[in-house]
């Protein structure tokens, strides 16, 4: 896929060397993230709404209740999604030069809305078995009603950079001053399964969930 066009709004302009505007990274950046931020602008008012977020291809998708005025009203809209990962603290030999290691994804298009509860259904069958591969067979079947209350949006990106930074300090001309100096790397994973209570809370975990957690991957 060819890179996302550089324009006012998405080129970066501040230590661009960190940045690309090329849809792969672009891509790995949100599949890495667990959640999004939706940034939009409501009677003048700018609003952030942070959600779950997947992909498929070019087009983005998140969801919320069918009830939020929010959801409602930004639809037909231009918005901002954002992602961000954080890989570790940079700790320097001077203030000035702290840091951190980050992996960030910036987009921009035009919300639209699943209305067909069909689609619906396999829009958030596809974040499930994206999240946990072959879950939602196991699942009850949705009802009507939890359809009706569901809303799913999505965009197609129109624009779009990612920013990151994986290095040491940036300091080694300052290496005689006697201070430690390095990175600190930061994780977020899954932590041992908790089973719901209830009659079947002894069923074994399954082993695609057994692998997520083993993999060290949050989705």
């Amino acid at each position: 896929m060819s890179d996302f066009p550089v324009t006012e709004r998405s080129r970066i302009r501040r230590v661009h060397e960190r940045g690309s505007h090329a849809a792969a990274d672009v891509h790995a950046v949100l599949d890495a993230a667990p959640l999004c931020h939706v940034g939009y602008v409501i009677d003048g008012e700018p609003y952030v709404t942070p959600t779950i977020h997947w992909r498929d291809g070019n087009r983005v998708y998140w969801h919320g209740s069918a009830a939020s005025r929010f959801l409602r009203q930004v639809v037909g809209q231009r918005v901002c999604l954002t992602v961000s990962l954080m890989d570790g603290y940079v700790m320097a030999r001077s203030a000035f030069n702290h840091s951190v290691n980050y992996r960030s994804a910036m987009v921009f298009g035009r919300a639209q809305i699943i209305t067909n509860p069909d689609d619906i259904a396999a829009a958030l069958r596809h974040l499930v078995d994206d999240l946990f591969p072959g879950r939602w067979q196991t699942l009850r079947t949705m009802s009507a009603q939890e359809l009706k209350a569901t809303s799913v949006l999505w965009m197609d990106i129109d624009e779009a950079s990612v920013k990151h930074r994986a290095a040491p300090p940036g300091d080694a001309d300052e290496a005689d001053f006697p201070v430690w100096a390095g990175v600190l790397p930061m994780t977020t994973k899954m932590g041992a399964a908790e089973p719901a209570p209830g009659p079947h809370h002894d069923l074994p975990l399954p082993e695609e969930l057994s692998r997520l957690i083993g993999s060290g991957r949050l989705r």
